[in-house]
């Protein structure tokens, strides 16, 4: 699967959040999502572009992996993998002992918007302010779908500068 995405930082959700419901976007939930992330002992994840992962949010531990990234009309391309552990602390632990080493935690208030096959996640991340990704996934029509997140952010007023690194990287940018 490829996640067709793009992030804006915007001063306040608060109109995007009027505007999605005003085209018959949806509201599904509201969570804390506590990331952690992870470099491989075998290769430097900020040299690849890669990202491991351990994300807690309400009540559901899940493992990701996301490869390099790609662009196209300004929208950011990756794979991203994901599955469902059961217990964050042991997972740490099997990831440490396999070598893995803890490199920051992101932690986050997400609302999470559904409209047609659109997820919106409208976030307000600690030390790095307010921002709303808008993403599809595809199987291999990426253009289509860059075209169609385009088209979104249009109509829901979502402009600005479209930074494609991810919060770990703007995180570790700041320190």
């Amino acid at each position: 699967m490829l996640e067709i995405e793009i992030k804006v930082r915007v001063s306040t959700i608060e109109e995007i959040k009027k505007r999605i419901i005003t085209i018959g976007g949806e509201h599904s939930e509201t969570v804390v999502e506590e990331d952690q992330y992870y470099n491989a002992p075998h290769r430097d994840f900020a040299i690849t572009d890669e990202a491991s992962r351990v994300r807690s949010a309400g009540g559901k531990i899940i493992l990701t992996y996301k490869g390099p990234k790609n662009t196209l009309l300004g929208s950011k391309i990756r794979e991203e993998c994901n599955v469902q552990v059961n217990d964050a602390e042991i997972f740490d632990t099997i990831l440490k002992n396999l070598g893995f080493r803890p490199v920051a935690h992101v932690r986050k208030l997400r609302e999470y918007y559904g409209y047609q096959d659109f997820s919106i996640a409208l976030d307000k991340v600690d030390q790095l302010g307010e921002f709303v990704e808008i993403e599809l996934i595809t199987e291999n029509d990426v253009e289509n779908a860059a075209k169609r997140v385009d088209e979104l952010a249009e109509k829901l007023g979502v402009v600005g500068e479209r930074i494609s690194i991810s919060y770990l990287e703007l995180l570790l940018s700041k320190h």
